[in-house]
């Protein structure tokens, strides 16, 4: 193994394990020009970062030593965001250092406090841990820093995220001012920045990222719909993929709970995850699509922090992320480990321009695509089919005699038949999404003295009657039957309400502008586009009525 500046013990430990060769981070904090530094390390989810932060610290742990020296207060401490990661690190660093003779210990919320602080008593090499657990233990007396050589923040990004500053900063505090601060990130905002300036020395900088900040082996794509179509675009989605093990963000805990409750219903194995849900429930969450029960975790960004699990191939942004680094937060749940990934983006279409800006300045190369209708899904599933009956067979005499005897009794053809039909029984019908009205919905009775509005999508942000009607309604809590022309123009589309439905409308439309121009939503009274466009004017500037406040 071309590594020999590493420590015999920890080279040991790599050959154990199968490493023929390091990755890209895992060389670059090991190589001998980062040894000694502060190092503040930009690496994607899935590209070894725990071994990496391993062999960055191995000259504080054993210098040029076999083994490590006894200590009873521990010599290296790991904060990682959640427990499922703390406990994902201190398996790493257990098989890595155990040739070396260390002693890990994890620390982390959900466990027994009382066995964590007997173990720490018995001393450690290496703390393992939550910055809340290991602050309740610092607190306590249990947690002794005064030895400390090396401190490592993981996903020091998510930490900030979740809300950990103050935990980190009380224990950054209490560390010897001598000891090395590793920092992992996967991005660096100005909070990362300024954690670094203020706890680090002279940190050698270094990024496997590329110039790319999107990662590398993930495929971004995008679909437009309407928002009524939302929950009929994940179920074609996930049908017309079949991924191994598919993660849905969802941005609270009531869309995970109904996304999750649509697709349990539909007939996909799946979980969820939210604030809600216990850690029990977590674990068999987490367990059930490791043992493959499940196939689809519904969660929210939380919820999400820190999992890693084996095979995930799709990630859905069911609801959209609130910037780009949260949207790479949550697609490298994929492409890890130099596997292929893709993260698909379900877009409303009114919030396509704002997506593809979000996309085009974190230089995230996206594809837009369609949803994949019931046709593509069917000639999916027969290839797939196809292509699993053409796998070679090695029948036992037992199921040749069957095979024959089904085939005397069926024929050839009712053979294949059942087969089909056995093999597509469990598979969850997919949607047929409406094509809905047509671009200018014809006028009809009942609108004379019709009031017209303006809303601020038109062709150029991909507005559609198809989607804009349901939007209309749901917004201004009218039925469809109240909502007369709709005409898109190039910026802009215009549509009238019915007489008997305008106080309504209005009404409704007051009480929603705040959560509209969240969503940069603005719908305003106007005059009819066919007499604004003869008097030779742009947009209108409408005559703002008392009972419509402009936001």
């Amino acid at each position: 193994m071309p590594h020999d500046h590493l420590p015999a013990a920890l080279r040991r430990a790599l050959d154990a394990r199968g490493y023929d060769q390091l990755t890209e981070v895992q060389d670059s904090v090991s190589k001998p020009e980062a040894a000694g530094r502060d190092l503040l390390v930009s690496a994607r989810t899935g590209s070894g970062k725990t071994v990496a932060f391993g062999l960055a610290m191995a000259g504080e742990l054993l210098g040029d030593a076999e083994r490590l020296p006894f200590s009873l207060p521990p010599l290296a401490l790991v904060i990682a965001p959640t427990r499922e990661l703390a406990l994902q690190v201190s398996a790493e660093l257990q098989w890595l250092y155990e040739p070396a003779g260390g002693r890990v210990v994890t620390c982390v919320g959900g466990m027994d406090p009382v066995r964590e602080r007997r173990s720490l008593e018995n001393g450690a090499h290496i703390v393992v841990g939550t910055p809340g657990r290991l602050r309740d233990h610092l607190e306590r007396g249990a947690l002794d820093l005064s030895s400390l050589r090396v401190v490592v923040l993981d996903e020091a990004d998510e930490m900030l995220d979740m809300g950990f500053r103050e935990e980190l900063e009380e224990i950054l505090d209490g560390a010897p001012p001598e000891r090395r601060t590793l920092l992992f990130s996967a991005t660096l905002p100005k909070p990362i920045v300024a954690l670094a300036r203020r706890y680090q020395r002279d940190a050698l900088r270094i990024s496997t990222l590329g110039e790319n900040a999107g990662h590398g082996d993930i495929a971004y794509q995008a679909v437009t719909v309407r928002p009524t179509d939302v929950e009929h675009a994940v179920v074609n989605l996930l049908r017309f993929h079949e991924a191994e093990t598919a993660i849905l963000f969802c941005a609270t805990r009531e869309a995970v709970r109904r996304l999750h409750g649509t697709l349990s219903e539909r007939g996909f194995s799946a979980v969820a995850l939210s604030g809600e849900h216990s850690q029990a429930d977590r674990n068999r969450a987490l367990q059930a699509l490791r043992d493959g029960r499940a196939r689809v975790l519904v969660a929210t960004d939380v919820a999400a922090r820190g999992i890693d699990l084996p095979g995930v191939s799709l990630v859905i942004h069911v609801e959209l992320p609130r910037d780009a680094e949260a949207l790479q937060h949550r697609s490298g749940r994929t492409g890890r480990a130099g596997r292929k990934g893709i993260a698909l983006l379900i877009v409303p279409g009114m919030r396509r321009r704002r997506v593809e800006s979000m996309l085009r300045l974190a230089r995230i190369p996206v594809e837009w695509k369609s949803v994949p209708s019931a046709d593509e899904i069917r000639a999916r599933d027969r290839a797939r089919l196809m292509e699993k009956l053409r796998e070679p067979v090695e029948a036992e005499e037992a199921d040749q005699a069957f095979a024959a005897e089904l085939l005397e009794e069926l024929g050839p053809e009712g053979v294949a038949a059942a087969l089909v039909r056995a093999l597509a029984s469990d598979l969850p019908a997919p949607e047929d999404l409406l094509d809905g009205p047509s671009e200018e919905r014809p006028q009809h009775g009942g609108f004379d003295g019709a009031g017209w509005f303006r809303i601020n999508a038109g062709r150029r942000q991909g507005g559609d009657p198809k989607w804009l009607l349901p939007l209309i309604c749901r917004i201004g809590h009218v039925p469809r039957s109240e909502i007369g022309a709709i005409k898109v123009a190039a910026t802009d589309s215009y549509f009238e309400v019915s007489p008997r439905a305008l106080q309504t409308f209005v009404k409704a439309l007051r009480k929603n502008s705040p959560a509209m121009a969240q969503d940069g939503i603005l719908v305003e009274p106007s005059t009819s586009p066919d007499e604004h466009h003869a008097a030779g004017g742009g947009p209108p500037r409408p005559r703002q009525p008392k009972t419509l406040r402009r936001r």
